[in-house]
Formats: structure tokens, sequence, C-alpha cells
């Protein structure tokens, strides 16, 4: 097991968000963790071909969390009865843990709304898991606006 772990391996993300401490437990597969820039291109009349770069607008994508649905699922849903009434960002942190359960990587995302929720749909007699999504806007996990 100590192989997969230092792989990373086995690992599982799991989500608390503040305000309101919601521990919105593990989840099987997070995505949309990335980030890209816009590249501003100077050129010189006088520079020949030299071109100079520069960073633009810094974006984010939507982030996707995925899970069977479980007992956590109502944590989920007590948040968003929150969310929905009163507006107020908050701050979804995502934990990367390892088989055994120590941190890898976090990331904080900052200023964040859920856009979406769903459950599956499911079937009693079918041999099916409920598969539960939640998909949240956030205006970045980087520590760009802090001046050097």
């Amino acid at each position: 097991m100590k192989a997969y772990a230092e792989l990373g391996l086995a690992n599982r993300f799991y989500v608390r968000i503040t305000p309101g401490d919601y521990d919105l437990g593990g989840w099987a597969q997070v995505s949309g963790l990335d980030v890209s820039w816009d590249v501003a291109e100077y050129r010189a009349g006088d520079a020949g071909n030299h071109r100079w770069f520069f960073p633009g607008l810094t974006k984010y994508s939507m982030v996707k969390l995925t899970r069977a649905a479980c007992a956590d699922s109502l944590k989920v849903k007590e948040w968003l009865d929150k969310t929905s009434k009163q507006h107020q960002p908050g701050l979804v942190v995502v934990t990367l843990r390892d088989a055994n359960q120590k941190d890898v990587m976090t990331w904080e995302l900052k200023h964040a709304y859920p856009a979406r929720w769903s459950v599956t749909g499911f079937e009693a007699g079918a041999s099916k898991v409920a598969a539960e999504t939640l998909d949240v806007v956030h205006v970045g996990f980087l520590d760009d606006e802090s001046v050097a």
C-alpha cells in the first residue's frame, strides 16, 4: 500500500466550504482545476522581428466534482439551501489526499458559488450507483492579487 501512496494512487478529494464550515466529504473525481493566461504580444516598429510577450488576464475553469451519492450529499444540499437564499461567496477548499489520508495538494477556490448540482436518475431495479455532480464557479486559486 505504501507504494501506491507515494505514487499518488488510490487518492480522493475532500471538500470543505467556508463560511458555514460545510464538510462535503470525499469526492471520487474533480475536473477543472486549471488556469490559463491570455498573452499580449508587443512589437516595436524599429525592432525588426523582435517581439515581447506580456501576461494578460488569468482565466479559471468551472470545477466539477463527482462521486456516488451518499450521506454527505445531505451536506451539499444544506450548503445549496443556504446559498440559494443568501448569495454569499465562499471559499471552497479542495484537498487531494493519498491512500494514507495525507494531504498531497490543496486548492482554495476563492469567491466560489455553486453553479449546478445534479443526482443522476436512478431506478430501484437497476444495479447502478446514483452519481452526484456539483459544479462550482470561482475567481481563482492562485495568489495572483498580491503585489511582490
